[in-house]
Parts: C-alpha cells; sequence; structure tokens
C-alpha cells in the first residue's frame, strides 16, 4: 500500500496552527478523505494530521466523490452503445488514475506477502518491497479481469445500474475494509495502518452504517432482494475468512490488507449481482 498523501502541515503558513484531529468538522474529514485515498486536486488548505478515526466518519462522502467520473463515464459510453467491456475497463482504469491504484498496489504486495513467506517477518519484509513477484503480478492482473468481467456484465444489462451498482460496492467496500483495524493489532510498528492504531468500533461504524444503508437501498432497487443478499452473504463470508487468514499468516493487520480486502470485497459484490 503506497504511503499515505495527507501531507504535513506547513510550518510557513501564518496565522494558528490547524484544529487538533477531534475538532475535524465534516468538509475537513471529506477532504482528508479524499487525500488520504485519491489524487484528486483538494485545494490550498492546511494538510491537517492524519485521523483515520476521524475521517471514516465522512468516508463515504469522498468515496462517492471519487466515483462519481468514472460512473459518469459509464453512463454516457453505455449511451453511446460503447461495447460493456470496453466500457468497464475504461471505468476502472479511469478509477486507478484516480485512486493512485492505492488498492490495486495493497493488493498486489499483500499477495506477494502473504504467499511467498515463510514466517510473520518474511511476510512482511516481503510486503513492504515495492517490487511485485509471480504472486503479486497475479494480484494485480486477476482482480481487474474479475472487475471488468462483472462490471462489463452489468453494463450490457443496463448501463445505469452498472454504474449505480458499482458506486455503491466500490463505496461500502472502502467503508468495510478497515474492519480488519477493527478486528486486528498492527501486525508491524510501521506504516500507515500503524500510524492509524487500533480503530475503534464507534468510530468504523459511524461511517459503516450510512454506507451500507445506501448500498442497501440500491442494491435491492436495481438488483433485487436475492442480490442484496448475495452481496452481504458473500461481503461477510469474505470478512471472515480475511480476518482468519491475517491472523494465522501475520497476527495482525497492515494497511497492504486493508487495501486488498476493499478490493476483494468490490469483487465479492459485483459477482453477487451478476449471479441473479
Amino acid at each position: 500500500m503506497p504511503p499515505p498523501t495527507v501531507n504535513p502541515i506547513n510550518d510557513n503558513d501564518a496565522g494558528s496552527p490547524p484544529p487538533p484531529p477531534e475538532q475535524l468538522s465534516p468538509l475537513d474529514a471529506i477532504v482528508m478523505g479524499l487525500r488520504f485515498y485519491s489524487r484528486l486536486p483538494t485545494g490550498d488548505s492546511p494538510h491537517l494530521p492524519l485521523n483515520f478515526g476521524k475521517m471514516i466518519h465522512f468516508l463515504p462522502m469522498a468515496s462517492l466523490i471519487m466515483g462519481v467520473f468514472p460512473a459518469l463515464t459509464i453512463l454516457l459510453l453505455g449511451a453511446l452503445g460503447v461495447q460493456s467491456l470496453f466500457v468497464a475497463t475504461v471505468a476502472f482504469a479511469m478509477s486507478a488514475v484516480i485512486t493512485g491504484a492505492m488498492a490495486e498496489d495493497a493488493f498486489g504486495d499483500a499477495m506477494d506477502g502473504l504467499f511467498g513467506g515463510h514466517d510473520v517477518a518474511r511476510r512482511l519484509e516481503i510486503m513492504k518491497d515495492s517490487r511485485h513477484g509471480t504472486y503479486g503480478v497475479l494480484g494485480l492482473i486477476a482482480p481487474f479481469m474479475l472487475r471488468v468481467i462483472t462490471l462489463g456484465t452489468l453494463i450490457s444489462l443496463s448501463p445505469v445500474a452498472g454504474a449505480i451498482l458499482w458506486l455503491v460496492a466500490s463505496m461500502l467496500a472502502r467503508q468495510t475494509a478497515p474492519i480488519v483495524a477493527v478486528m486486528l493489532p498492527p501486525a508491524r510498528s510501521d506504516g500507515a495502518s500503524a500510524g492509524a492504531g487500533i480503530l475503534a468500533k464507534k468510530d468504523f461504524f459511524f461511517g459503516f452504517a450510512p454506507a451500507l444503508a445506501l448500498f442497501s437501498f440500491f442494491a435491492l432497487l436495481l438488483a433485487g432482494p436475492i442480490g442484496l443478499i448475495l452481496a452481504l452473504a458473500f461481503g461477510a463470508g469474505l470478512c471472515f475468512f480475511w480476518l482468519k487468514l491475517l491472523t494465522k499468516l501475520l497476527g495482525g493487520q497492515t494497511g497492504d490488507t486493508i487495501g486488498a480486502l476493499q478490493l476483494l470485497l468490490e469483487i465479492a459484490a459485483l459477482s453477487a449481482f451478476i449471479l441473479i
């Protein structure tokens, strides 16, 4: 997982220092989320110290902002009758540019580390290496193909439904992935996850509840009750499996394992929607 894009406070700025993290306004939290999870321009306001627990409260809004341009691209190209797999590929390529391929890189690193090392120390060492091995390369290719195929299938049925379902699925996936920081301690003493520490349950659920409600509304509307139930069941089962795997192989979590789970949850939801 690449280092967070939140920059240190500019010591040259005149005036009083920025408010402490607990005083973050909703707008501050949204901007912080955009700076952490994306490469979108956010203006020249001072970069506040990262507070993951407060930022996650308004992460659903930041996620929707990050996904709106790829979703609009799906609608536009779909309305023009462009082949659905091509549309899905363009949308995911655009999403990767917007997010800096953060989740994709995390998944590749996690695959290299989890399955390329023989003990915890070696797995963490491999995971921190910016180079990708065989597991990492496959971890980049396979998820991209799965997302293109599943989203392309949805777009072929309805570009509008495909765009909306992908938008809310990616939002909920990003919001749910930090569950590993709630349930598991950091596996190493440095890195983004260690800096964030163990995420409080109340902070997690503060942002998770509205994300789940929005996802459930549109999934029920566009995919029906079976689609919604399958998506939630796939996601819950995947979280359970991932937590067990991390406990066994790492004894904790890292930023890469959070980003990897985000990608897996997005694939799980899209896969559920094409099975109905």
